[in-house]
């Protein structure tokens, strides 16, 4: 299964980073940050209106390389004038091309909220985290076993960082609101074979308490989708590949802010 192969490369990346990079520095770094106010504020915003998530993503698994051109700094400004919510970026190098150095590109030019979009698996990628400027930090229950899941996400609310728990299944939300946690995302992909179920995040919404906020991830394709996922209870939406393939990145953030407006 890919998802085997991402974390199995995620190991081979923390290796690395433990054997070459101590861990007393990295800690000091991220604890010299501000603490992170953009994670509150994000949770504020999907209080006012169905949010916006859009990412910056240049590959993935299923598609391969999406944006051959990459323009870091020029994307997250289309994003930010386009009026998104917050903004995740895929630090995940193998699979996705991604890196803390974008994280740290992004971070350096806005102050919408960023989510660290990666497999996380232990707490230097929480300390890297908040180090490169996030305030929200993906985690992935699926990934995690019980003891892990609910340790890392301690560990972030401490260290300022707001969780996105993501889950695919009804084991999975089950798992995930032992937490209690204030961010649920479902993702509409099946990270075992990147099928995607576009009403996955509907029917998953029905398990969760009205009092947590639900994000729907993957196979948005279209604007008017985002009035169906309104009125289906979601509290907003992330959005990769349709916004990094757009022409015109702010008009379409804009077009699809519209839409979700339009549920109300």
């Amino acid at each position: 299964m890919i998802l085997d192969d991402l974390v199995a490369a995620t190991r081979t990346r923390l290796a690395r980073a433990e054997a070459t990079k101590p861990l007393a520095p990295l800690r000091e770094a991220a604890l010299a940050t501000p603490v992170p106010t953009g994670g509150p504020r994000f949770l504020e915003a999907l209080d006012a209106h169905f949010g916006l998530i859009a990412e910056l993503k240049q590959a993935s698994p299923s598609k391969g390389v999406i944006a051959t051109a990459f323009p870091v700094a020029q994307i997250a400004a289309d994003y930010e004038a386009g009026g998104v919510d917050a903004m995740s970026v895929l630090t995940e190098p193998t699979y996705f091309h991604g890196s803390l150095a974008t994280l740290r590109e992004v971070a350096g030019q806005t102050q919408v909220p960023l989510l660290r979009k990666d497999f996380i698996l232990d707490d230097r990628m929480l300390l890297e985290a908040r180090a490169a400027g996030a305030s929200l930090v993906l985690l992935i229950v699926g990934i995690l076993a019980d003891g892990q899941l609910r340790e890392l996400y301690t560990t972030a609310l401490k260290l300022g960082l707001v969780p996105l728990v993501e889950c695919h299944n009804e084991d999975e939300i089950r798992r995930a609101l032992v937490l209690q946690p204030q961010l649920i995302g479902v993702n509409n992909r099946d990270l075992r074979d990147f099928s995607v179920d576009f009403e996955n995040s509907i029917r998953l919404r029905a398990m969760v308490p009205p009092t947590i906020k639900v994000i729907a991830e993957s196979g948005i394709t279209e604007p008017g989708q985002l009035t169906v996922l309104r009125r289906g209870g979601l509290d907003g939406a992330l959005i990769g590949e349709t916004f990094m393939r757009a022409t015109d990145r702010r008009a379409t953030v804009q077009r699809y802010r519209a839409a979700s407006e339009a549920a109300v």
